[in-house]
């Protein structure tokens, strides 16, 4: 076969090619009116949704072949594991043995066999950690768990939590301070990055270190990682507050606009952000014919009643509200 010819079969073949690719590029759109296109996983079809063209149909169903009307059946009829997450040490990877003594017909053990099973249970615990770092996560992701669980965070704010710890243990941040420090400072700067943050002083309640080690542990981590965090906003504490203290969409409306207008007067600056929202909220429920208690905004916020009225007023004067009561 000449040269010539060799070219000119390798140039059929690359056409070829690239007519074969251009239909899955083309299929985005719906070929007759270029409107988008919908999956309808029902009947197994994909159909343009401006004119009700058929484009594709009989599709693959990668999904199980059971049905399941509950979590018990759904749990019973799945064959595969959890998904991997980073909040276990071992990311869920490693083998459980369950606590019922019973065999895979559902009938008890008797004696020697339970005394066989909590042997392997204990061996299996020991071999799930090989080494002190492991050991170490194991205990730090026990602790942001519990302190998530107790301040009522979010699962993605657990899991930001769990990967802000593993990067300080791999980066050897460790030495010289303590696991429940560095756990409980990763979870606070969690907190702030999903916009969901809660105070020093919540913070403090449920962990087993003081304010002082948790602020100097927060900004050494912060520091070395290069986390990006931004100042926290008086805002995001607002809707937790109105929620704990039962109070209607309008004091919560009422409240951010009191606090855009500080803003706007810049008396927001150097003050505890809150500080600013609980006086936001009490001011907003006032204005609202919504009567709330300095007293009960003191205790949903974790601060004193003197820095409510302190600040309360001062967002009042902002607003040009005047001679309100305290």
């Amino acid at each position: 076969m000449s040269e010539t010819t060799t070219r000119t079969t390798n140039s059929e073949y690359e056409q070829a090619n690239e007519r074969a690719e251009t239909p899955t590029t083309e299929q985005e759109v719906c070929p007759e009116c270029g409107g988008p296109l919908v999956t309808d996983e029902e009947r197994g079809e994909t159909v343009c949704d401006h004119c009700g063209l058929v484009v594709e149909e009989d599709e693959i169903d990668r999904g199980p072949e059971w049905r399941a009307f509950d979590a018990a059946e759904k749990d019973q009829k799945s064959r595969v594991g959890a998904p991997t997450t980073t909040m276990m040490h071992d990311k869920g990877l490693s083998t459980n043995i369950g606590w019922q003594n019973k065999d895979a017909y559902g009938r008890s053990l008797n004696a020697s066999q339970r005394e066989k099973m909590q042997r392997l249970r204990t061996w299996n615990e020991r071999f799930r950690t090989r080494d002190s770092k492991e050991r170490n996560l194991k205990q730090a992701l026990g602790e942001i768990d519990r302190m998530a669980s107790a301040l009522g965070l979010p699962e993605n704010v657990r899991e930001t939590a769990s990967v802000i710890y593993r990067r300080a243990l791999q980066e050897d941040l460790l030495p010289g301070r303590s696991i429940e420090g560095v756990a409980t400072a990763a979870l606070y700067a969690a907190a702030r990055q999903a916009s969901v943050p809660r105070s020093l002083d919540e913070m403090t309640t449920v962990s087993r270190v003081d304010k002082t080690e948790l602020t100097r542990t927060y900004r050494y981590i912060v520091r070395e990682l290069g986390l990006e965090i931004k100042p926290a906003d008086p805002e995001s504490y607002v809707p937790r507050f109105a929620s704990d203290l039962d109070l209607s969409d309008e004091v919560e409306r009422t409240a951010r606009r009191l606090i855009e207008a500080a803003r706007e007067e810049g008396i927001l600056s150097g003050k505890s952000p809150v500080g600013i929202a609980a006086a936001a909220i009490y001011a907003a429920a006032l204005l609202s014919n919504q009567r709330v208690t300095q007293s009960q905004v003191s205790e949903v916020a974790d601060i004193s009643e003197v820095t409510i009225r302190n600040r309360y007023k001062e967002l009042l004067e902002s607003d040009g509200v005047r001679d309100m009561p305290v």
